[in-house]
């Protein structure tokens, strides 16, 4: 691999994931149908040091239809103020769900928040009983990405290396 290409790992979830951990703090995790401008801060806030901006170029109205779909589901994870730090949206497609975004920002990173919130927010999807939950990811995402999608359960099927023109 070198500076024009990215490699690109496809994972997937064929079993109930790992158990949440248990938490004892004021941080909190909800399904939530966030409004169109709170949920692009929070993408932002998320996203931007991994250069997320697919949300960020769709046209506003299918951003919004999108979000509410009943097809997506997003969870977040609030401190004890009520401060979104992080999210785990997913696209329902049954039989199969796909993880589309997942992370925390980064005052909230390196303390357990980011197990948490993929488990709590994986064992909510499960009991919809899809065939699969799958993502994929690449090496700009957060260096502990994969091996956290590992310890919740995933295990990666694919791996491919796309020229960075493409994206």
């Amino acid at each position: 691999m070198n500076d024009t290409t990215l490699r690109v790992s496809y994972l997937e979830l064929i079993q109930a994931p790992a158990p949440s951990p248990v938490r004892h703090g004021a941080e909190s995790i909800a399904a939530e149908q966030l409004p169109v401008d709170e949920y692009l801060d929070l993408y932002s806030r998320v996203g931007e040091p991994l250069r997320w901006d697919q949300r960020l170029k769709m046209p506003r109205a299918e951003l919004i239809q999108l979000l509410q779909s009943p097809s997506s589901q997003v969870y977040v994870l609030r401190d004890g103020d009520g401060r979104a730090l992080g999210l785990c949206e997913f696209e329902r497609r049954l039989p199969e769900i796909e993880l589309k975004n997942f992370g925390l920002v980064a005052s909230a990173q390196g303390k357990g928040l980011g197990s948490w919130l993929l488990r709590t927010a994986l064992q909510h999807e499960w009991r919809l009983g899809p065939r699969r939950i799958w993502l994929h990811t690449d090496n700009w995402d957060h260096p502990a990405a994969v091996a956290t999608y590992k310890s919740a359960g995933f295990r990666v099927y694919g791996v491919r290396e796309e020229p960075l023109a493409d994206l």
